[in-house]
């Protein structure tokens, strides 16, 4: 049986400890995959007392999940000191819109960072607006401004930290603070640097929210999602998931429960990594800027210094000085690097992205870049030899330079 493990052990150690459970796993290392839609009852008294209680680990129905699922959100609990629970769903976007509507109804209003990744900001803009609740986007940089954003039906702020296509690194225990002290519920999509990186609830967040799909997931075969909540939000966000049918398939999650056990030595690998491509790029006359914060003297670099424990291997490269064309002629020229929206797996990714397309209260680029002719490509940095992808980076910005 799995020992259960001390209570003061590093981040690495509870990534291989955390949610086994010898009640969950019994003698095997990992937890068996539980597919079950119906778990049976053993009388009818069992049954009605069931009807009562709504807790992890009580059998109900397979809505409610089971030992698999179980295990991996007892495991991203564990991750995030101060939190009460977790809630797992299929998608990581499904994280972010649960997590809202757990805290606003009609006639609230919600701040959103204008640094938000795109999907977020289509589910506030599109979504939230249908069900009566206002949307305002606010510049998550400027923190004297933030408490005069704050209006009377304010009800929740949520960030971004770094930003996933933007790389901004907002004070999020400062704006925690100030939004706590008008009664907001702080929401942060945690995605880029995970619990392992990042303690959002010790920094002040209630709800802090995850891609698994991306550093959890770690190998580009699953869909997933999580919040996870402090004690005052977990009971709510908890009621308003099962309530929508919330739930997340055992079989990825037994997927991200193994990518969890291998995510400390991939993030560091991948960030060791991105750093030693960030400090090249940044040295390429081609290169305007390096939006990466773990790089010394980029934007965000000192908050991050200051905040985090860790980060991972996704940039935005911005270059200057010619058009779209050699934008695309750069990206379609390496071979390493696949061109995909993801990103946090095992492989390098690149995407031209556009940041100026969504921005209503923040600058693009940021302040010091000639705006004429600034493009934004996105780098994921993965597992393979950094010297490769440097000449891999090296065959692209030579496509980039062609006339």
């Amino acid at each position: 049986m799995a020992k259960q493990p001390p209570k003061d052990i590093a981040a690495a150690t509870r990534l291989v400890a955390a949610g086994r459970r010898p009640e969950w796993t019994g003698p095997a290392v990992n937890p068996p995959v539980w597919r079950a839609s119906t778990y049976l009852y053993e009388d009818s008294a069992a049954q009605e007392a069931g009807r009562h209680v709504n807790a992890d680990g009580l059998f109900h129905y397979g809505a409610r999940g089971g030992p698999t699922q179980w295990a991996l959100a007892d495991a991203l609990t564990e991750l995030e000191p101060g939190a009460a629970g977790t809630m797992l769903y299929p998608t990581g976007l499904a994280a972010p819109a649960m997590a809202l509507l757990s805290v606003l109804k009609a006639g609230d209003e919600v701040l959103v960072s204008d640094n938000s990744y795109d999907p977020s900001r289509n589910i506030a803009v599109h979504a939230l607006r249908d069900y009566g609740i206002t949307v305002r986007f606010f510049d998550p940089l400027d923190l004297a401004g933030f408490p005069a954003a704050i209006g009377d039906k304010t009800r929740a702020v949520l960030l971004e930290s770094p930003g996933s296509l933007s790389m901004e690194v907002c004070d999020v225990p400062a704006l925690a603070k100030a939004a706590k002290a008008r009664g907001l519920a702080v929401l942060l999509d945690n995605t880029w640097a995970g619990p392992t990186g990042f303690q959002a609830i010790r920094h002040g967040v209630d709800l802090s929210i995850l891609a698994l799909t991306k550093h959890v997931g770690g190998h580009s075969d699953l869909m997933l999602g999580s919040v996870t909540a402090n004690a005052q939000y977990y009971p709510r966000l908890r009621k308003r998931s099962l309530m929508l049918g919330q739930q997340a398939s055992p079989d990825d999650c037994a997927l991200a429960l193994r990518g969890l056990r291998t995510m400390g030595v991939r993030l560091e690998r991948s960030s060791v990594s991105g750093l030693a491509i960030a400090e090249w790029l940044e040295q390429r006359d081609e290169v305007a800027a390096v939006l990466f914060p773990m790089l010394p003297g980029a934007p965000g670099h000192d908050l991050w210094k200051r905040d985090f424990t860790g980060g991972c291997g996704l940039m935005t490269v911005v270059m200057a000085g010619r058009d779209a064309p050699a934008r695309d002629r750069l990206v379609d020229a390496l071979s390493l690097f696949g061109i995909a929206y993801s990103w946090g797996g095992f492989e390098s990714l690149v995407l031209g992205v556009h940041p100026e397309r969504d921005r209503t209260a923040m600058p693009w680029p940021p302040r010091g870049i000639d705006p004429a002719g600034a493009l934004a490509i996105r780098l994921w940095i993965g597992l393979e030899d950094p010297a490769d992808l440097i000449a891999d980076l090296e065959r692209g910005l030579a496509a980039w330079a062609q006339s």
